[in-house]
């Protein structure tokens, strides 16, 4: 795609061959073959010495304005964040989402400080370089990650990887002798983000600092030895000590909630006994009723069998009658 290599811009702030306006300046036929935004997900972002960009075009310093409205078409805004990043964390991650979309069609490039620097100047790290790094690269909003980044932002450094634009909290960030090492940048138009509240590296070693009994005893069951977590022999026996006695107390409370559970079913079982007593005792009357000495079923016993002896029993003449009265003596 055709690149302007004019810089005059309208009063729009646009560069004038992105205007209505024809371009007065001759258009160099170079194509931008800046790396583009990822668009999947299915590997991990590429570090900036492995793409390799050797981008021919000029590359026009864009304007805040431009940016948001998408251009330039051919290549996207490359945008540049830093940091530590640390035991990397939600607060981090929102922090690159909001870099990254700043504007429409976004390139975030990412540079991470060495080991070197970071514990020179800032103080020693939970994570080495190595694992700092491969947490960016598994970032979603993260295009591109600069290794050993530099402390301080040059001229230099930001027109080799061609940033347009660097994103970062404008809270002062006081290191290496200066009040502020991002004030130049922020000078010069740096784009703000927000921090999230209530998360960060420092707090969550506090954390860990301020419970590190229930850590170490936690790591001693999983199996990692005292020398491992730099634990004396003298605390080593006092947390086995404590775990073991953890470990009756949850074996008495399951007790406790075992024998609960048993005394609530005797319970249930109790009231279900003692109306089956009471529906017994009824049971027991209707047979009596029914089938007892003066029970029903015995009248109508005895009642049957008087019908079917009357019915059996043959019917006698008048003249066996008579004789047996002795009416014919």
């Amino acid at each position: 795609m055709p690149v302007v290599t004019t810089d005059a811009e309208s009063e729009t702030g646009i560069p004038k061959s992105l205007s209505n306006e024809p371009p007065s300046e001759t258009m160099e036929e170079i194509e931008h073959t800046c790396p583009q935004p990822r668009l999947t997900l299915t590997a991990p972002a590429p570090f900036a010495d492995e793409t390799n960009c050797q981008c021919q075009a000029p590359h026009e310093k864009l304007t805040i304005a431009q940016a948001r409205l998408g251009t330039p078409v051919d290549r996207p805004v490359r945008v540049y964040a830093d940091g530590i990043f640390d035991l990397f964390h939600s607060g981090h991650a929102r922090a690159l989402m909001q870099a990254k979309t700043l504007f429409p069609n976004s390139y975030l490039l990412v540079g991470v400080c060495s080991d070197d620097l970071t514990h020179k100047f800032k103080g020693f790290t939970v994570m080495n370089e190595a694992e700092r790094y491969e947490a960016l690269r598994h970032c979603r909003y993260v295009d591109e990650v600069i290794r050993n980044a530099p402390w301080t932002l040059t001229p230099e450094f930001l027109e080799k990887h061609k940033i347009d634009f660097v994103a970062h909290d404008d809270i002062p960030y006081s290191s290496a002798g200066s009040d502020d090492v991002y004030k130049h940048i922020k000078e010069a138009g740096m784009v703000p983000t927000q921090r999230t509240e209530g998360i960060s590296t420092s707090d969550i070693i506090t954390r860990i600092v301020r419970d590190y009994d229930v850590y170490a005893r936690r790591n001693l069951q999983r199996g990692y030895t005292a020398k491992e977590l730099n634990v004396s022999f003298i605390n080593e026996k006092r947390y086995r000590f404590q775990n073991q006695v953890d470990k009756m107390k949850e074996k008495v409370k399951n007790v406790e909630e075992r024998s609960k559970e048993f005394v609530n079913r005797v319970e249930e079982k109790s009231h279900d006994l003692i109306k089956w007593e009471e529906k017994s005792r009824e049971f027991i009357g209707n047979f009596l009723e029914l089938f007892g000495p003066d029970g029903a079923w015995k009248q109508m016993f005895q009642e049957r069998s008087s019908r079917m002896l009357q019915a059996l029993s043959p019917k006698q003449s008048p003249l066996r009658s008579w004789e047996r009265h002795g009416d014919f003596e």
